[in-house]
């Protein structure tokens, strides 16, 4: 049984998986908060709302990794967290926010795969909500910050 505790522990530790667990614990709340901001997810059976939450979840995740790898490429460390130096932390937000309001683009004004209701604040020249580009803020700093604590526990 002990080398399960250290299995883990090693996981626990691995910035990876605290960047995909602790994204996937706060990108979900903030899909739910927003669900008001887009066209018909109101009026969404219970079950496919949170189906629809779900999956836009994991593209978070699948964002915030992505954001990740970029800046530990850029500062050469996977453990940047634990210092946040401001190149990493800058690459990180830039990455998270541009790979956003491309997908945004993309899935209101080419495929129309959702649409923002009227209560979405929109900014030019791209017509991005302003919901999406504050949780690409908000939510990974609060990551970076639990994260943070997480790893050096």
């Amino acid at each position: 049984m002990r080398w399960l505790g250290a299995a883990i522990e090693k996981l626990v530790r691995n910035p990876e998986f605290n960047i995909a667990f602790f994204s996937f614990a706060f990108h979900f709340v903030w899909e739910f908060i927003q669900i008001p901001t887009y066209v018909g997810m109101s009026e969404l059976d219970h079950w496919q709302g949170v189906l629809v939450c779900v999956r836009a979840t994991f593209g978070d995740v699948g964002i915030a990794l992505a954001a990740f790898w970029t800046a530990s490429l850029a500062v050469r460390s996977r453990h940047w967290i634990e210092t946040l130096k401001s190149v990493a932390l800058g690459v990180y937000l830039s990455t998270a926010l541009a790979i956003t309001i491309v997908l945004e683009f993309a899935y209101t004004q080419v495929t129309h795969r959702w649409v923002y209701s009227e209560l979405m604040p929109r900014l030019p020249p791209f017509g991005t909500g302003l919901s999406p580009l504050l949780q690409w803020v908000v939510v990974p700093l609060l990551v970076l910050f639990v994260v943070k604590r997480q790893i050096r526990a």
